[in-house]
């Protein structure tokens, strides 16, 4: 390769939970730099949820890290060209790449929903993750199923 790798740049924690993920999160759902917005938003979402799993004895912020466990994705199919004929080569997924992959699935499943507000929108997107079904739970089993249906490509991994 000609370039060095970019550096990774630190992501600071969140004020509230002082956690990384949760900063990383948010910057994911965040809109024109609007930050705070989307802090609030993702805190309203957590109320929300505390309130809809009243009887759960896990804190909000351990539902969402659980959702984001359910819906995080171990394989993908990505396009490899060989002699003229394109294959869906599975692939693993690095970790970071894992992380990512699951926040945005989260938050498009979340915008796409019927609701109110989008801490509405995302407290349910989180509590259906939570339970193993919705959009974003959907997308990781449709993933892993075209990753185990071109199983038959796997030598042709870059």
């Amino acid at each position: 390769m000609r370039k060095s790798k970019p550096k990774k740049r630190l992501v600071l924690p969140d004020p509230v939970f002082n956690d990384q993920t949760v900063s990383k999160f948010v910057n994911h759902l965040m809109y024109d730099g609007k930050k705070n917005a989307s802090y609030e938003i993702f805190y309203k979402a957590l109320d929300i949820v505390k309130a809809k799993i009243a009887n759960e004895e896990n804190s909000p912020l351990e539902i969402w890290k659980k959702s984001l466990d359910n819906i995080t994705p171990q394989v993908e199919v990505k396009s490899r060209r060989v002699g003229g004929a394109t294959f869906q080569v599975p692939t693993e997924i690095r970790p970071d790449r894992k992380e990512s992959v699951s926040m945005k699935n989260l938050i498009a499943y979340a915008r796409k929903r019927s609701g109110k507000s989008m801490a509405e929108k995302l407290a349910a997107e989180i509590v259906d993750a939570y339970n193993e079904q919705g959009g974003a739970f959907k997308r990781k089993e449709d993933m892993h199923r075209m990753a185990e249906a071109n199983r038959a490509f796997a030598h042709f991994r870059f």
